[in-house]
């Protein structure tokens, strides 16, 4: 899977908006761009420490938000109280997420979803301002691995 944008490119429109191109700031970028499916913020801060080993968990929570906040990534939401963090590549971001190897596939989102949000509104008294699709399960190379070992790798 490739980025749309590589990592020199998002530190460049960063800088073009103002923002310091940091040590930190510029590992957890290069993090997210060397990952083909999704990390959690503590995953990301292990990872980002290889780059810059003084880099805090406060600075990646940050310039994840900063990074979201710029349409370079999308939160992915995986059980309760848990997120992580992929790469935007298509247009609106629906997901099959691999809770075996935490794998995130983007899919196109074809499907009009207006009905059914229609009837949630009309049922709830909701107002839906967007959505999101992301299906978890397991992806086909971790359907043939147990579970405990499984537990181990994500």
């Amino acid at each position: 899977m490739t980025n749309s944008k590589s990592s020199k490119q998002i530190l460049s429109t960063l800088k073009s908006a103002g923002y310091r191109l940091t040590q930190s700031r510029t590992a957890v970028v290069r993090i997210i761009n060397e990952t083909n499916g999704w990390l959690r913020p503590e995953q990301v801060h292990a990872q980002a420490k290889k780059y810059c080993p003084s880099i805090g968990l406060v600075t990646v929570y940050r310039t994840l938000a900063l990074l979201e906040e710029h349409g370079y990534i999308r939160r992915i939401h995986f059980g309760e109280k848990c997120h992580g963090y992929a790469r935007v590549e298509l247009s609106h971001g629906h997901h099959l997420v691999c809770r075996g190897c935490n794998q995130a596939i983007e899919i196109a989102g074809t499907e009009d979803l207006k009905p059914l949000m229609k009837r949630v509104q009309n049922e709830t008294g909701f107002v839906i301002e967007d959505h999101l699709l992301e299906l978890v399960g397991l992806c086909r190379e971790c359907q043939h691995i147990p579970t405990e070992e499984r537990s181990h790798r994500g």
